[in-house]
C-alpha cells in the first residue's frame, strides 16, 4: 500500500474543483492510497484506519475473504473512510479516465460524512489519533492480562448494537448554539407548552410575534421578542437559569449502565475492563452512521459521479466503457436491492419532483394520473432541495418519505414472491405486489434497526439485571442470546434476566370460498399468517441459561 502517483493526485485535484464548483462541499485535504485487487477486497473498512485496534476475529474475516477472492476474482474500485483527513483507496491498475469517476464518487462520500446531521458526532475530532491510543491502549492491557482483553472486547461486542447512537446525536446541535438560543428553545418547548399550558392559537399567535420580531429587528430580534416575554411572564428567567442547573437525565444504554453500576467492573482489579468497553463503545458510535446511510450515502455518490463525469472532457473516447462499468454499479435489481441504484435514482427523482413544485401540497392533492404527470410550477429549485435531503435525512427517513406509488410506477418496480412449482420442482419468483407502500416496507425491513432494550431498575433487585425488550414485532435472533447473556452476565457480576417476544403460534390462513351459478370458486383474500406472540424471560445464571414464559 502506497500513496498515489503525483500524476493521478493532481487528477484528484482537478476533480476537487469542479466537485466544489457544483455544490458539493467538504475539506480540501485528503490522502489517498493505491492497493492491489486482492488486498482491496481483503480489508475491511475498519481495518483501513491503521490506528485502529486489532482484534482476533478480523484475522477470520480475512481469511474468509481470501478465500471468497480465489473462487469469485473481482475489481471493487474504491474505499473511502471518514477521517479527517479523509483516506481513500483505489486499485493499482485504474485507467485514468476510471480514477476520473472514481474519483467523483469518493468526493461525494466525503461530501455526505462531512455534512450528513447524522455524522456530526464524528465531525469534531479526529478519529485515527483517537484510534492510536486506543490501539495503544489495548496492546499495553495484552502485555499485562493476556487473553482475557480479547474476552472482554468479545463480550463487548455482543452487545455493542445496543449503544446509545441516539442519544449522543441528541446531546448535539447543528451549530454552537448562544444561552438565547436554549432560551428560545427552552421557551417554547417547555415553558410555554408544560408550564404555561397555553392554548394552541395563543401559542401560534406568540410563534408569529417571534417570526415578526426577527422579520423587523433581523440580529436585534430576538432580543427584542424576549423584552415583551419578561413584561409578560417575569418569572421565566428564574424558571430558565434553574432549567440550566439541572442535569440531564439522558437514557443510558447497556454497555454505559454496566461501566457506571456493576460492582464486578468497579472493584480494582477489574476497572481496566471498563476502559477496553469504553473503547469498543466509542468505535460502534462512530461507524454506526455508515449502516444507517448506506442507500443515501452510495445514491449521493452515484449521482454525482454520473453527473459529474458525463460534464467532464476526459469522458471523450471512453463513453462505451463509462457506460458498462456504471451500469454494473447502478442497475436497478429485479430481485434483491442496490443501494447504489435505488438511491441515486431516487434523488434523481426528488430533484425533478422539486423543480416542477410537485412536493407542494397543492400537487399532492390531484388524483388524475394525466395531470399529475403534466404539472410543472417550474421553481428550479431541484438542486438546493436534494442538498437539504442530504444533509438531514438518513435511510429509513429518505425511503418513508420520497418513495412513492409514482416513483415505484416509473421505474417499474415490484416485490417479488418466491413459491414452489410442485410440477417441475422448482422454486419461481412472481410479480408479489407493485404496490408502493408493500414495495416500501421490504426494503424497510431490510434496514438496519437493532433491538430497543432498556433496563428495568424496579426489577433489578438482589444483584441481578433485568433487561427489557421493547418488541416491535422483530423477535431477537435465539442463536445469539446464550452467548450475549453469558457476556453481560459476566460483566455484570451476578445473573441477568431477559424479557422478549417470542412467536407462540401461527394461524393458517383460511381460504374464502365465493358462490358463482356454475361452482363455487375458492379464493384466498391474503398471503399474511396471523401470529400470536408470547411473552417470555430468558434468565442466565452461573453461564446456564433458562426461559419461562409469562
Amino acid at each position: 500500500m502506497e500513496l498515489i502517483d503525483q500524476h493521478t493526485k493532481t487528477i484528484m485535484e482537478g476533480c476537487k474543483e469542479r466537485a466544489l464548483g457544483a455544490g458539493l462541499c467538504f475539506q480540501d485535504e485528503t490522502l489517498e492510497y493505491i492497493v492491489t485487487n486482492r488486498d482491496l477486497l481483503e480489508i475491511s473498512p475498519k481495518l483501513m484506519i491503521p490506528t485502529l485496534y486489532d482484534y482476533w476475529v478480523h484475522d477470520v474475516e480475512v481469511l474468509k475473504e481470501k478465500g471468497r477472492y480465489e473462487l469469485y476474482p473481482g475489481n471493487p474500485y474504491e474505499t473511502v473512510i471518514n477521517t479527517r483527513p479523509a483516506i481513500s483507496f483505489y486499485n493499482d491498475n485504474n485507467p485514468d479516465w476510471l480514477n476520473v469517476m472514481i474519483f467523483y464518487h469518493v468526493l461525494a462520500h466525503i461530501d455526505f460524512f462531512q455534512n450528513n446531521l447524522f455524522f456530526r458526532h464524528t465531525w469534531d475530532y479526529d478519529f485515527t489519533g483517537q484510534a492510536l491510543s486506543d490501539k495503544r491502549l489495548i496492546a499495553k492491557l495484552r502485555s499485562e492480562k493476556g487473553r482475557w482483553v480479547d474476552y472482554i472486547i468479545e463480550f463487548t461486542r455482543g452487545i455493542d448494537n445496543l449503544a446509545g447512537y441516539h442519544n449522543e446525536l441528541s446531546k448535539l446541535h447543528r451549530t454552537p448554539i448562544s444561552d438565547r438560543s436554549k432560551r428560545l428553545d427552552f421557551y417554547f418547548d417547555v415553558f410555554l407548552q408544560s408550564i404555561m399550558k397555553l392554548k394552541v392559537n395563543e401559542y401560534v399567535k406568540e410563534i408569529e410575534r417571534y417570526n415578526q420580531c426577527i422579520t423587523e429587528y433581523t440580529n436585534m430580534g430576538e432580543q427584542s421578542f424576549f423584552s415583551e416575554v419578561e413584561k409578560k411572564y417575569p418569572e421565566f428567567e428564574a424558571i430558565f437559569k434553574k432549567s440550566l442547573e439541572e442535569k440531564s437525565s439522558q437514557r443510558q444504554d447497556l454497555i454505559q449502565y454496566l461501566m457506571e453500576h456493576s460492582e464486578f467492573l468497579n472493584k480494582g482489579k477489574n476497572r481496566w475492563m471498563k476502559s477496553v468497553m469504553q473503547v469498543v463503545r466509542n468505535t460502534s458510535l462512530f461507524f454506526q452512521p455508515q449502516i444507517r446511510t448506506k442507500i443515501m450515502n452510495e445514491g449521493w455518490a452515484s449521482y454525482w459521479h454520473e453527473t459529474l463525469f458525463l460534464q467532464d472532457e476526459r469522458i471523450k473516447g471512453h463513453e462505451v466503457n463509462f457506460a458498462r462499468v456504471n451500469a454494473n454499479v447502478t442497475a436497478l435489481s429485479r430481485v434483491g436491492l442496490n443501494p447504489y441504484a435505488l438511491g441515486m435514482r431516487l434523488f434523481y427523482y426528488i430533484e425533478e419532483m422539486a423543480d416542477k413544485g410537485k412536493l407542494s401540497f397543492d400537487f399532492q392533492r390531484i388524483m388524475d394520473a394525466n395531470q399529475r404527470d403534466k404539472y410543472d410550477a417550474g421553481t428550479g429549485q431541484g438542486k438546493r432541495f436534494i442538498f437539504k435531503v442530504r444533509e438531514n435525512f438518513c435511510d429509513s427517513m429518505f425511503i418513508h418519505t420520497f418513495l412513492d406509488q409514482d416513483f415505484v410506477g416509473n421505474h417499474n418496480l415490484f416485490v417479488a414472491g418466491k413459491r414452489l412449482n410442485q410440477n417441475r420442482m422448482v422454486w419461481e419468483y412472481y410479480v408479489k405486489s407493485r404496490n408502493a407502500k408493500d414495495f416500501r416496507q421490504m426494503i424497510e425491513d431490510s434496514l438496519y434497526h437493532p433491538p430497543y432494550i432498556d433496563i428495568d431498575l424496579e426489577k433489578s433487585v438482589d444483584h441481578t439485571l433485568y433487561l427489557v425488550h421493547n418488541f416491535e414485532e422483530k423477535p431477537l435472533v435465539k442463536e445469539f442470546i446464550s452467548n450475549t447473556m453469558m457476556g453481560i452476565e459476566y460483566l455484570w457480576g451476578g445473573p441477568v434476566h431477559l424479557e422478549t417476544s417470542e412467536v407462540d403460534s401461527i394461524s393458517p390462513v383460511q381460504p374464502q370460498y365465493v358462490s358463482t351459478d356454475s361452482s363455487t370458486v375458492k379464493q384466498e383474500i391474503k398471503e399474511e399468517k396471523e401470529i400470536k406472540w408470547q411473552r417470555v424471560v430468558y434468565t442466565m445464571k452461573d453461564r446456564k441459561l433458562s426461559k419461562k414464559n409469562i
